[in-house]
């Protein structure tokens, strides 16, 4: 792009930066909030269903207000800032970068289960360019899922010859009927602490794709194929009773004259477990958002592209004005995500504290300075004072409360397979990747007793990651770590641009790709 064209945006953007501003600094008054002791929520409506832990346990709830800490837990927004910023964010930037990481194995080929596919990209950018095979490190594409224990790496032909002879034994005792009732059988055990439809890495459509070089950005995929996915995410997995009739997706236009007060009304009124269902889902929508935000197609010139945050779409999407004030909400919620994950992690450091775990990419010192450097990361999120309470969730009585997890996992596991409706291909990769992510945070939080009974030596029995699941995790973590990361950097091209016309090229020129 020309000096001049950026310019030009430049004093364009100028009042946008001015409102955006405004914005970013109303966020930090609507996103936070205290309980306040002497006002109690009235009880949930019949569609909140008795499993609900505070309904079940009869425990009273409390009305938010503005002035302190986010909703449904007990942590503050600035403190959230300053630990990721200074803390988490370089190192999970460095994390993502290492080769264990970088390289995620997904199948982009899935048909659509709900509906026939027809959306189409704008511009090219939608094409995701899968890795070579002579590009993938030796100990990644050698492809057993738990690959990264030193127990597999060391005795893998040990392990195929008796998984042979056992095989053999059934072979010889069972019919095929029986033994195809059995494949059925051990997949659904495995799948039972799942969140999420994971990718079946041994299918000939699956194929390495090196992140890095197929970064998440704006592609042009919009209209009624990206409406449709979200749509379908919001009203028909996200825990909503027809008597609600305003969208659940927040993009959509509302009904009538109901400016969304009614139904934030309603969803406070719910019980805990279905309002972070909610809350997970706008959150992870406002990260990818935010994401597309930052890295925009500006212009594209001689066939070169240009990309770099783009204040007119931000406005759009998160402004509480053009939002009806929906767009501060989007990124309370987002927050709310980022705890949640971070407690996850959290709880998952034991299992890659053990000595038999080794993040196995064949190039020994790098895969220590790898298990390292995620080690560390582990440490910091355990030193964070104000988690978010799993154990708040699922505890009511013991019947209820596990009929709603699994309706709870259930409605995120259908989400995983909305993932491949999406029409745009490197939409897709990051979609199911971030639900991927997530799905193993979750699968994490609702294993505690799993993950304490974990032998020191020998792969566990009770609970165990895929490789597949361990990039997601922290991939998707790292997307949410760099969108708060990415809040302040618009927070702070907005006050330049605010109050100086002519340093607003210098700042468009720090903030392009």
């Amino acid at each position: 792009m020309s000096r001049g064209v950026r310019w030009a945006g430049a004093v364009q953007g100028t009042a946008a930066a001015v409102q955006l501003l405004i914005t970013l600094s109303f966020l930090r008054s609507v996103v936070q909030a205290q309980v306040s002791p002497d006002r109690v929520h009235p009880a949930p409506p019949l569609d909140s269903g008795a499993g609900c832990a505070w309904a079940a346990a009869g425990v009273p709830r409390v009305r938010a207000q503005v002035a302190g800490v986010l909703d449904d837990c007990l942590c503050d927004i600035d403190s959230i800032d300053n630990f990721n910023n200074y803390k988490i964010f370089p190192k999970i930037k460095k994390l993502q970068e290492r080769d264990y990481f970088r390289y995620y194995k997904v199948n982009l080929k899935r048909p659509c289960p709900f509906w026939a596919e027809d959306g189409h990209c704008s511009i090219k950018d939608c094409h995701v360019e899968p890795c070579p095979e002579s590009k993938i490190p030796v100990g990644i594409k050698a492809g057993h899922s738990n690959k990264y224990l030193k127990v597999a790496n060391n005795t893998e032909e040990l392990e195929d010859c008796e998984q042979a002879n056992k095989l053999g034994a059934v072979n010889s005792t069972l019919s095929n009927q029986s033994k195809e009732a059995f494949i059925d059988w051990a997949r659904y055990d495995d799948s039972q602490d799942h969140f999420c439809e994971l990718d079946d890495e041994r299918s000939p459509a699956a194929q390495y794709v090196d992140l890095l070089l197929n970064p998440e950005r704006y592609t042009g995929y919009k209209g009624p194929s990206a409406w449709r996915v979200w749509n379908s995410i919001y009203e028909e997995n996200c825990f909503k009773p027809r008597s609600v009739y305003r969208p659940l997706n927040p993009l959509a236009p509302s009904r009538g004259e109901d400016d969304g007060e009614s139904f934030y009304t309603w969803l406070e009124g719910l019980c805990l477990e279905k309002r972070v269902f909610y809350k997970l889902i706008s959150g992870l929508h406002a990260s990818i958002n935010l994401h597309l935000c930052v890295n925009y197609l500006l212009e594209e010139t001689w066939g070169k592209p240009s990309w770099g945050p783009n204040i007119k779409e931000f406005k759009r999407r998160f402004d509480p004005v053009e939002t009806k004030g929906e767009g501060p909400r989007r990124l309370k919620n987002l927050y709310f995500l980022y705890l949640i994950e971070l407690r996850a992690l959290s709880k998952v450091a034991p299992y890659f504290e053990r000595s038999i775990v080794d993040l196995y990419t064949g190039n020994t010192e790098e895969d220590a300075d790898t298990k390292t450097l995620l080690l560390s990361i582990f440490q910091d999120t355990k030193s964070f004072p104000m988690h978010f309470d799993e154990k708040s969730m699922f505890a009511g009585d013991t019947k209820g409360a596990k009929s709603l997890k699994e309706e709870f996992r259930l409605h995120f596991k259908n989400i995983s397979h909305i993932m491949d409706c999406v029409g745009c291909d490197k939409c897709r990769l990051w979609g199911k990747l971030q639900t991927q992510g997530l799905g193993t945070a979750l699968k994490i939080l609702f294993s505690e007793k799993e993950i304490q009974k974990l032998p020191e030596n020998s792969p566990s029995k009770g609970f165990q990651l895929t490789r597949q699941e361990i990039v997601a995790l922290l991939n998707a973590f790292g997307r949410l770590s760099t969108s708060i990361r990415e809040l302040q950097n618009f927070k702070v091209l907005l006050q330049h641009s605010s109050s100086c016309t002519h340093c607003c090229e210098a700042i468009v020129e720090q903030f392009t790709l």
